[in-house]
């Protein structure tokens, strides 16, 4: 779909019951779809005290907001230094209710050419496309909570950042109080998880995404790749070319596991209700915390404790992932281990 159709065109699917929200929203897929092109493609960015909820807290693995008025501060800033950005829906999948919240995450790709100063220095004059998810609970007519993923060590790698430069900038920076109180819970939860080895159902296939990505990454069976993947899957994993092949995904898992070899891992929320109706698709959003104590693509070890927030995307068929879409911000993470090698 064309984003520049949203506002004036119903979306595809079906998204469950309203109420509580608008009359002019057909169902949750509609609601995401034209809120997103008003407040970013159409610059109405003031509607985000409409719809977003006053204390509405954004998690991100850069840092950490609350409430509407923040919401507007931040599109803002990026909107000035990105003012042509584009948002397009490459999916929506979703889960819950109108009642007790509709969870809806929302698969960008977004388009955008560095034309004023941004937090990575001055315009560069620079485009950039890079994948984002935005997770959201979506509440009589409100977003009342976000999680949102965005590649940015791709967009940094586009702009032409130097990036040790600028984590080590970043390090070297006070931590926001409330983003540190998020990432020390977070890592505190996550890493209090069991490592059991969890059993595959054969009917439930959101069941055994979760299944699957439990038993990866915190039972350490990397070898149930071939229960999820189909041999010939493709994964597209932020800042990376596309993982193509079973043996190919099983690399990348233990290039990470290598890193982080207490890794533990929270499955915390799947849903396969989809925009697009060719196949099944399935969303999860996941939390994965252990130590940097292993060497690999973020250089020698430093006992930082990690946190990555990350959300995936899966295209299915008979049962198996035939395709990939995994999302999160690995420049904070970078971040968060240029803080322990410079002592923050």
């Amino acid at each position: 779909m064309d984003s520049q159709h949203y506002d004036s065109a119903p979306a595809q699917g079906s998204g469950g019951n309203m109420t509580g929200f608008d009359p002019e929203f057909r169902d949750i897929i509609d609601y995401i779809l034209r809120i997103t092109y008003r407040i970013w493609e159409g610059k109405q960015v003031g509607l985000c005290r409409d719809y977003y909820s006053e204390d509405c807290p954004v998690y991100t693995l850069a840092g950490y907001t609350e409430g509407a008025e923040e919401v507007v501060h931040n599109t803002l800033r990026t909107l000035g230094a990105f003012p042509d950005r584009t948002l397009h829906a490459d999916n929506i999948v979703w889960g819950g209710d109108a009642a007790s919240g509709f969870h809806s995450s929302h698969l960008i790709t977004t388009r955008m050419t560095n034309l004023g100063p941004s937090e990575f220095g001055e315009a560069t004059g620079k485009s950039a496309e890079i994948q984002v998810i935005a997770h959201c609970v979506c509440r009589a007519n409100q977003i009342v909570e976000e999680w949102l993923v965005r590649d940015n060590l791709s967009l940094a790698r586009q702009l032409g950042v130097d990036i040790d430069v600028w984590v080590a900038e970043r390090a070297a920076a006070p931590l926001d109080p409330r983003y540190g109180a998020w990432l020390d819970r977070e890592w505190q939860r996550v890493s209090a998880t069991p490592r059991d080895r969890q059993a595959y159902a054969e009917s439930d296939l959101e069941a055994r995404i979760a299944a699957g990505l439990v038993n990866i990454w915190s039972a350490n069976l990397v070898g149930d790749c071939h229960q999820l993947y189909e041999e010939q899957a493709v994964v597209h994993a932020s800042a990376r070319d596309a993982l193509e092949g079973v043996e190919a995904i099983k690399g990348w898992y233990l290039t990470i596991l290598g890193a982080i070899p207490d890794a533990r891992v929270t499955v915390d929320y799947v849903c396969s209700n989809a925009m697009l109706d060719d196949t099944e698709y399935v969303a999860a959003r996941w939390t994965l915390a252990g130590t940097h104590s292993g060497a690999g693509p973020w250089g020698s070890p430093t006992g930082a404790p990690l946190l990555i927030l990350g959300e995936s995307h899966y295209k299915c068929i008979d049962g198996r992932v035939v395709e990939e879409w995994l999302v999160f911000d690995e420049l904070a993470v970078l971040a968060q281990i240029a803080r322990a090698r410079h002592g923050a």
